[in-house]
């Protein structure tokens, strides 16, 4: 049972990602992550699941190191990626990268291949069983040996640079190159001799693939340089799997193609399509059909008010299934294809990793909410609005230490803008903290383990998790209120739900602070300018002067189509960036930023830090030099939860500053 007043039980709930059904639908394997015995890191291990329900989830592997990505073979045998070692290399192989496996129906797991750039991706044809792997190589080379000897030939020189001829350099928080990914395909497995689909990609194919249940043809998406401030798009390639072919199939100015799906006859890919976003307007998202014979692309559900996502076609071809936000949760749809009728098959909670049996009687996918962590379900394919059949796994939450509520209110220009409002347990009115979601085209509608609102409510806090302009699950023109004025109706939409939850009996509106990372964090930062309502404010990974953000930022372009050039055109830039408006703060602010951050780089925290103190404004600053956008390691984690514990306690609940005591 997790005990969310205990970081340490926290840490130790188990957490459950990825799903794969196997051929004869008899078998479902997860992947669980458990802290590591040395507390440091996670690992994952694969389990089964019984797809029934009846039988208690079995653990498959064990490994000091973290298995992933699993999915099945035509014969009912595993494929999954590993950075395990190999019990069979020869002494004094030091290749530590992820390499592919084999776990076969019985026996032990087995290493298949291990490139010297590691595995990034596997996928198998559902019938024919092709093998499709993205692997890691340096440009300008052949994969295998040639890329194997300049590696080596690097490390022998101490050489770690990187020789940029385009953009962008980064992303997230790993630096792009010397070496990129790469396609390769072999019949089966052993992975003997594998073909090279994308010798000359230069390193551009994105992470979206698929490979057609005949194993004739893989699909991928290969970015393309549009102009230097306009970035890079997305055009559609396919590829036989043979080497035969390899051309274009879908390319539209102003448009890129993400997260393909073969039909079973695999004829056609069902796709999303993007119409990318402007200073003028924000992106927007459809699926299409594409033969793959002809390129010809049929809109499907043109007018869906919401932005679905990762599509899986049912076995016999007449339905589409989809995930897309929706009024604070992220259900599962149904597409009936000759119909053009959608139905929107759960209830309530938020899905993702959704899976068609092969006979199509079943769908599975993980299924979490804001109030439960991520468990495997079954549900119907064709019933609406159903609350799906719970599977036995880890990870379980029997209970939590408050309620979960929605409330609502209407702002002035008539949109309703919506919030998740958790309650603790605990007599008389509670202190309350605002918390801001990233993105910010995103929404609060499921389970997170790094932003988790009940380690606040276990504390005796109640917390408020809005969905302000720019979220989505709630139509376009929601996201068009705030697009490009991020201090605009982001912002009157925050106060006004705050306003509407300090009007609860269980809360005391004399105890408010504000919070959020990322979008949330820049909202942390603008609210602080605004308004001195709150005792406390807590920035992570914050935007604060937009100029320089533009810049350094590891999407510039995309940044730019939304803002501004910052030289051409900087009206958004200066009318939106909080460092303007320094001067207007009074709230104590805790400000936290990791150095390996490259989607809001160390910069931002640093310079946000430094203005607070020049300008008097009490301030911390908890800097994690070896961390990125998110604090993902278990140690820091609970470092980073015990200081905003610690700052809340002292200007919210007014029980003087204690120092983590590792810090």
């Amino acid at each position: 049972m997790t005990d969310f007043a205990s970081l340490d039980s926290f840490n130790a709930t188990s957490r459950i990602a990825s799903l794969a059904v196997s051929p004869d639908g008899d078998r479902l394997v997860t992947v669980v992550s458990e802290i590591a015995p040395d507390g440091k890191t996670w690992q994952g291990a694969l389990w089964e699941v019984d797809p029934r329900g009846e039988r208690p989830a079995r653990r498959l592997t064990r490994s000091s190191k973290s298995d992933s990505n699993p999915v099945f073979t035509p014969d009912g045998s595993l494929l999954f990626l590993s950075k395990r070692p190999d019990p069979a290399a020869k002494p004094g192989d030091t290749n530590d990268k992820t390499a592919l496996w084999q776990l076969p129906v019985s026996g032990e797991a087995s290493e298949v291949f291990r490139p010297g750039g590691g595995v990034n991706q596997v996928l198998v044809a559902r019938e024919a069983g092709t093998v499709l792997l993205s692997a890691s190589a340096h440009r300008f080379v052949g994969f295998g040996e040639a890329d194997d000897a300049k590696r080596k030939a690097r490390e022998d020189a101490g050489v770690t640079a990187i020789l940029h001829e385009s953009y962008p350099v980064r992303y997230w928080d790993a630096d792009l190159g010397p070496a990129y990914p790469r396609l390769l395909t072999a019949p089966s497995v052993p992975f003997d001799s594998p073909a090279e689909l994308t010798p000359d990609a230069d390193g551009r194919i994105d992470e979206h693939l698929a490979i057609s249940p005949d194993g004739r043809w893989v699909v991928y998406g290969h970015e393309i340089d549009v102009s230097a401030s306009y970035g890079r798009r997305t055009v559609l390639r396919v590829a036989a799997t043979d080497g035969s072919d390899d051309r274009v199939l879908a390319d539209i100015d102003g448009h890129s193609f993400y997260q393909s799906a073969f039909t079973p006859d695999s004829a056609a890919v069902i796709t999303v399509q993007a119409r990318e976003s402007t200073y003028d307007s924000p992106t927007r998202h459809w699926l299409v059909r594409i033969d793959v014979a002809t390129g010809e692309i049929t809109p499907l559900a043109p007018d869906f008010a919401e932005e679905p996502e990762h599509p899986v076609v049912s076995p016999d071809g007449r339905s589409v299934f989809f995930v897309s936000s929706h009024l604070g949760h992220q259900p599962v749809w149904r597409l009936d294809l000759a119909s053009g009728e959608i139905t929107k098959l759960t209830v309530s909670g938020s899905y993702t990793e959704v899976r068609v049996a092969p006979d199509g009687s079943a769908l599975f996918a993980l299924r979490s909410s804001v109030d439960h962590p991520p468990q495997p379900v079954r549900m119907d394919p064709s019933t609406s609005d159903q609350d799906p059949v719970r599977l036995q796994a880890p990870g379980a939450v029997d209970s939590l230490p408050g309620t979960l509520s929605e409330i609502s209110v209407t702002v002035e220009d008539g949109r309703t803008v919506r919030a998740w409002l958790a309650l603790p347990d605990s007599d008389g009115p509670a202190p309350l903290l605002l918390w801001v979601h990233g993105g910010p085209v995103m929404s609060w509608n499921g389970w997170s383990w790094r932003w988790n609102p009940w380690l606040m409510v276990a504390r005796g806090y109640a917390v408020l998790l809005p969905d302000p302009a720019l979220s989505t699950g709630y139509g376009p023109d929601f996201i068009k209120a705030g697009w490009g004025r991020w201090g605009g109706a982001p912002y009157t939409d925050l106060m006004a739900i705050t306003d509407a939850a300090v009007e609860h009996p269980a809360i005391d509106s004399s105890r408010t602070a504000a919070m959020g990372g990322s979008f949330g964090g820049y909202m942390a930062n603008w609210i602080a300018t605004q308004t001195s309502r709150f005792k406390a404010i807590v920035t992570h990974a914050s935007l604060w002067n937009l100029d320089a953000f533009t810049g350094t930022t590891d999407s510039s372009f995309y940044w730019i189509r939304e803002m501004g050039d910052p030289l051409t055109q900087p009206e958004q830039i200066r009318a939106n960036s909080p460092h303007l408006r320094v001067a207007d703060i009074k709230t104590p602010m805790l400000v936290i930023h990791g150095d390996k951050d490259y989607r809001v780089p160390i910069g931002e925290g640093q310079r946000l830090y430094f203005d607070l103190v020049r300008h008097g404004v009490t301030a911390k600053y908890l800097y994690f030099p070896n961390e990125n956008h998110w604090i993902l390691t278990p140690g820091n984690a609970r470092i980073w939860y015990e200081t905003i514990f610690a700052f809340l306690a002292e200007h919210v609940l007014e029980q003087g500053w204690e120092r983590p005591e590792l810090l």
